[in-house]
């Protein structure tokens, strides 16, 4: 029997406020692609199948999509609830949706429920763990003083040692945790709410394999312990990794062979320093044109409309920040400050977040700081700063507005 994991969809999140949901699809047909060209005969997702727990419409569309290409292909698929997940509305239906493929596993009710299929060596069990936040679901299972992801998980796990030793299979569990060796990629939200976030691969001894989502990084924790990590990157601190799902091949004996398939980029993250005008005509940039695009500009003052700007070429770019080229070699905030009127450190942040104030700008300062320290003013020239008037009461004096 050869198995497909993965995890982490996330269906419906935004990478700094762009729409993903096209390149989702995409990687959703890329794994479908993936069930075919393997011959494929069940495909888990381990969580995180949605980033909210009330997903729009176009992200269930989406996901409906994927598992019907998913199924065209071959395979059954066996799906469990990760954090981001609401596990009432993701297992809606499922023992209706089982008669067709799709077994759905979110609930503490069927953790010591498998789904089994079976193949010319008998029974594969293949188990689903959704995400167990200690506070809710430790009185369900029975460990009334639980204050760790670790205490939950191992009492799931006794649930299914038990169940497992009153079958003759081969086994599989499918889970949504933060095992102790994973490396976080930044993307993801923590699931501690209270007490410790994270178990020891130990406690999902005495099965075959362990299929694990939360973590977005395709990792291996011991050989039948693993991460798959998410299908496409959701932060520019994975534009380093390579997306892949695990294919796991069970024979008499248990797991024969796990090999790593790595999935094709949809849409490449590319990080740009330099000032905007070497940004929009450098050559060797070209590559980017069509990546989504995080850019630190470097100009002696900061751009105007900037992110326009950079659209022009990276109609991707998501993400602009600027960073004055002096800034790595400044000194620290109280040092800079020091011996300097409060006049001067406004004129040098208003210059620091835009550019250098003009005179009617610093008049303005000066004018405000005397009357939060009660100086009189003493300008003849007090009217033209004015803002704005208000009218006057019933006494006739007029009252000026300024900053």
């Amino acid at each position: 029997m050869r198995i497909l994991h993965t995890s982490d969809w996330h269906i419906g999140r935004t990478f700094h406020g762009a729409d993903l949901l096209d390149d989702q699809r995409a990687s959703l047909r890329h794994l479908a692609d993936v069930v075919a060209a393997e011959s494929v005969d069940v495909v888990v997702v381990a969580g995180d199948v949605f980033d909210r727990s009330v997903p729009s419409a176009d992200a269930v569309r989406v996901y409906d999509d994927g598992l019907a290409a998913i199924a065209a292909a071959g395979a059954a698929i066996v799906v469990t609830s990760g954090n981001h997940d609401s596990p009432t509305r993701l297992g809606v239906g499922s023992g209706f949706a089982a008669a067709g493929g799709l077994h759905l596993r979110t609930s503490v009710a069927s953790i010591a429920d498998p789904v089994v299929f079976s193949d010319e060596h008998g029974d594969v069990a293949i188990y689903g763990i959704p995400y167990l936040e200690p506070e809710v679901t430790r009185t369900e299972l029975g460990v009334d003083d639980a204050r760790g992801h670790s205490d939950v998980l191992t009492a799931a796990m006794e649930r299914i040692r038990a169940d497992l030793a009153s079958r003759d299979a081969r086994s599989m569990v499918v889970a949504h945790a933060f095992v102790v060796g994973g490396l976080a990629t930044g993307s993801e939200r923590s699931i501690s709410v209270g007490g410790v976030e994270t178990v020891a691969a130990e406690v999902f001894s005495g099965v075959d394999y362990v299929a694990l989502g939360h973590l977005h990084s395709p990792q291996e924790l011991t050989p039948t312990v693993r991460y798959s990590g998410s299908p496409i990157p959701y932060s520019f601190g994975e534009n380093t990794h390579h997306k892949a799902v695990w294919l796991v091949d069970l024979d008499a004996d248990g797991v024969s062979d796990v090999r790593r398939h790595d999935l094709p980029i949809v849409r490449g993250l590319t990080s740009l320093r330099g000032t905007l005008d070497e940004l929009l005509t450098d050559e060797s940039l070209s590559i980017a044109e069509d990546h989504y695009v995080e850019a630190t500009l470097t100009d002696a003052v900061r751009p105007v409309d900037a992110m326009r700007a950079l659209r022009q070429r990276f109609p991707h770019a998501v993400h602009v920040q600027w960073q004055r080229p002096d800034a790595e070699n400044s000194v620290d905030y109280r040092s800079r400050v020091r011996g300097r009127s409060d006049a001067e450190i406004i004129t040098s942040f208003v210059t620091d977040v835009r550019d250098k104030p003009t005179t009617r700008e610093r008049a303005l300062v000066e004018s405000a700081l005397r009357a939060v320290v009660g100086e009189p003013e003493q300008v003849a020239s007090c009217e033209p700063l004015a803002l704005f008037e208000i009218d006057a009461p019933a006494d006739g004096h007029r009252v000026a507005e300024s900053a």
